[in-house]
């Protein structure tokens, strides 16, 4: 990897979603509560982006916790906090309780209204939007086609949101992602996990019959019918095995590439790892133009969330430490951008 191939100064990077208010029961015990989603993607960006540039969140909170989470971002220098706001008095609630490092049991108490496209207007100048929701109403297949109709950005989703659906007693469950192929022409980097790709792809017959994680045939199926219907990239994250990236080479083929893992001494919490990875996903392919490259700090940047608690906003590396990081563990790479 090549260093960072800036080009222009004041780059800017729009991030959509909640700022959920967590409260999170580890699956050694421990208790605690804290802000999540939005807010780490918006740190995570912060220790990559330079001081003269942008991270502007978009998302909409109760009025009792737009101070709070105001003044937890307003001490990073770039990030702008103004998208946040309050006026509905709407904002999500969530109680997490882990069973395991990656596996936990979710329930909803509250819920933000959705994030439409009148909410974006003041940032279609933005270089990326980075969408982050984690149920299906947050931000809808509207809002990503008026942002594509409206300026050159990169659209970048975490398909968590579009495959999780709520019950009326709030519990989160997966919900099969029916109506993906109006999505997809939206998308630039579309970024999953194995469970959300089970959601999102059901074969050419679309029956509900299967339970367990896709095959590998079945993600490369996946990955063909993403790209053959707009996308530019489809990221699956493997958890401790990285993720597998498939996209369209220079000549016009699909690739699969498998894009190891950052490696950890210890795994502490991986609360926000998700969230953290679509930052240095987004960072990545702003900053190169390659999806390796984006893939390889997407890595980065959700191992580095998990070396502490989900209260510490302390555990991301600045871009240099992060870039020796990336090249201790993929060496060199020849970006698009770079020389």
């Amino acid at each position: 990897m090549t260093s960072d191939a800036k080009t222009e100064q004041g780059r800017k990077v729009a991030v959509l979603g909640p700022i959920p208010r967590d409260q999170i029961v580890t699956n050694d015990g421990e208790r605690f509560e804290k802000y999540g989603c939005v807010l780490y993607t918006a740190v995570a960006l912060s220790a990559l982006l330079d001081d003269d540039d942008t991270i502007a969140p978009i998302s909409h909170v109760r009025r009792r916790d737009e101070g709070p989470i105001k003044e937890i971002l307003g001490s990073f220098p770039n990030i702008d906090t103004s998208g946040i706001t309050s006026t509905a008095d709407q904002g999500d609630g969530t109680e997490l309780r882990y069973l395991g490092h990656n596996r936990r049991v979710e329930r909803q108490t509250s819920f933000m209204n959705p994030i439409v496209p009148a909410d974006v207007t003041e940032v279609l100048d933005a270089d990326v939007f980075v969408c982050v929701p984690i149920t299906d109403y947050e931000v809808g297949q509207a809002t990503l086609q008026y942002i594509k109709e409206h300026s050159g950005a990169a659209v970048v989703l975490d398909a968590h949101g579009p495959t999780t659906t709520l019950t009326r007693s709030g519990e989160r469950h997966p919900r099969v992602w029916a109506d993906q192929d109006v999505w997809l022409p939206y998308i630039d980097i579309l970024k999953m996990n194995l469970d959300e790709a089970g959601s999102a792809w059901l074969g050419e017959a679309s029956e509900l019959s299967r339970q367990e994680e896709p095959s590998a045939e079945e993600l490369r199926e996946l990955g063909l019918h993403c790209l053959e219907r707009g996308v530019g990239a489809v990221c699956v994250t493997l958890d401790e095995r990285g993720c597998v990236t498939y996209y369209r080479d220079d000549s016009g083929e699909v690739t699969e590439e498998l894009v190891g893992p950052v490696p950890l001494e210890r795994v502490v919490d991986t609360t926000g790892a998700g969230d953290s990875f679509a930052a240095g996903l987004a960072y990545g392919y702003l900053a190169y133009r390659d999806y390796i490259v984006a893939c390889q700090y997407g890595n980065a940047m959700g191992a580095q969330r998990c070396t502490g608690p989900g209260t510490d906003l302390n555990v991301y590396l600045s871009r240099e430490d992060t870039q020796r990081q990336i090249l201790a563990t993929y060496g060199p790479r020849r970006s698009r951008l770079g020389a």
